[in-house]
């Protein structure tokens, strides 16, 4: 039998291969996908997430934990697709139009998945009409806008305008983050959500999530 603890312990500590070979074998023996994710998994990166508050992990550390995630993601997404099983959320993230900055933006998406999100990563320099299409043919509920330059903070109002002008607006919720972006513009701009980085990125999807849920 597969020891499922050591699937949290290779996303807890970065070991993409452990992480792989584990849910190979759990799959195998007939774990239900959601166990994994639900049980170990999310479990795994949510104390990397409160090891990386406490200082006791840093983004390298992060960056592991994530990769190992993926992997093992990649052999369970198209189960939980097949089976009909909705993620927690999907959410288009993105850095906004003007601005070539991804590293933060990948991190985000990254501790994203491993939240349990599914994330369309639409890149960096991204037009406004693009987050309107994820939003319009892709089912998404949360929109990410990232800026690690203060010349195109803008772009952010630009795109929550373009969203009301398109019609989607009410239809997500929006989340910004950037070195430069702070809460005060957040509100400024008519975003729902700021987070200053990749941790409180995730508690904030699923608190935005939870929000927009039917009643």
């Amino acid at each position: 039998m597969a020891d499922l603890q050591k699937l949290y312990d290779a996303v807890l500590n970065g070991d993409q291969k452990a992480a792989i070979a584990v849910t190979e074998q759990a799959l195998a023996e007939g774990v239900t996908p959601l166990d994994l994710i639900t049980n170990y998994m999310v479990p795994a990166m949510d104390e990397v997430g409160r090891r990386f508050e406490c200082e006791d992990y840093f983004v390298p550390e992060l960056l592991l934990s994530a990769r190992a995630m993926k992997g093992s993601l990649h052999l369970i997404r198209p189960l939980l697709t097949a089976s009909g099983i909705e993620p927690a959320g999907r959410v288009a993230i993105g850095t906004v139009k003007g601005d070539l900055h991804d590293i933060g933006k990948n991190l985000v998406a990254s501790m994203l998945e491993g939240g349990g999100f599914e994330v369309i990563d639409l890149g960096a320099d991204v037009a406004p009409e693009k987050f309107i299409d994820a939003i319009q043919n892709k089912g998404v509920r949360v929109v990410a806008l990232s800026a690690l330059l203060t010349v195109t903070m803008p772009s952010m109002r630009k795109t929550i305008d373009a969203l009301k002008a398109a019609g989607v607006r009410d239809q997500v919720k929006v989340m910004v983050g950037g070195a430069p972006v702070t809460q005060q513009f957040a509100e400024e701009i008519g975003a729902d959500g700021y987070s200053d980085n990749a941790n409180a990125a995730v508690a904030l999807a699923r608190k935005l999530v939870a929000e927009s849920a039917p009643a």
